[in-house]
């Protein structure tokens, strides 16, 4: 799939277009009334919901639309497992809906005008292994290794504020690199640790 074309076949779309707005304002309404359990249903009910990547080795970059009308969209989901693959082999991975809804919640919650930039999305087994030779805290079993984990960073936004915010969230893992600047989030059980 390339992803130039998924690129140029979303750029007509804003960001944050009206109906994205009047939808986080309605979820914003509903969420200060109702329970949570509640509240998640609400944000599925969010009529579209769009995400930006730039990956940082590759220097792809997909703007896509990934949920609409109340499903994930195939082809936008293909296109979001290629810029999310293994950097080393090229190898794709089905990547967690619930990661990319993870990181459209903080993509809202920080009112992102630019992209994620990714540091690290899936690694194959081996990769891994090997990235844990020569890093400290990669994990032997990580969550990268299943799709449900991304290290990424927001170019001038501070990566201090984007913790906070991934926390306040608790949607899963959250690790905070800051001497080599980049915030791991995945989708695990509920965690904090600083790297």
């Amino acid at each position: 799939m390339n992803l130039q074309n998924i690129d140029q076949s979303h750029k007509s779309r804003s960001v944050i277009s009206r109906r994205n707005f009047l939808g986080a304002g309605i979820t914003a309404a509903v969420a200060s009334i109702i329970p949570t359990e509640l509240y998640a249903a609400a944000k599925a009910l969010q009529p579209e919901k769009t995400i930006c990547f730039h990956n940082v080795y590759t220097l792809e970059t997909l703007e896509t639309t990934y949920w609409e009308n109340g499903q994930y969209l195939p082809e936008a989901m293909s296109a979001i497992n290629h810029i999310f693959r293994d950097i080393r082999t090229g190898k794709e991975r089905t990547i967690s809906k619930s990661l990319i809804d993870l990181l459209h919640d903080l993509q809202q919650d920080v009112r992102l005008d630019g992209h994620f930039h990714i540091i690290s999305g899936y690694r194959t087994p081996r990769s891994n292994a090997l990235l844990s030779q020569t890093k400290k805290g990669v994990a032997k079993n990580s969550l990268h290794i299943y799709g449900k984990a991304v290290d990424i960073r927001l170019p001038d936004y501070s990566l201090k504020t984007l913790r906070r915010k991934a926390m306040k969230l608790r949607g899963g893992g959250v690790g905070y690199y800051p001497r080599s600047n980049f915030l791991h989030v995945d989708v695990g059980s509920v965690r904090y640790w600083r790297g």
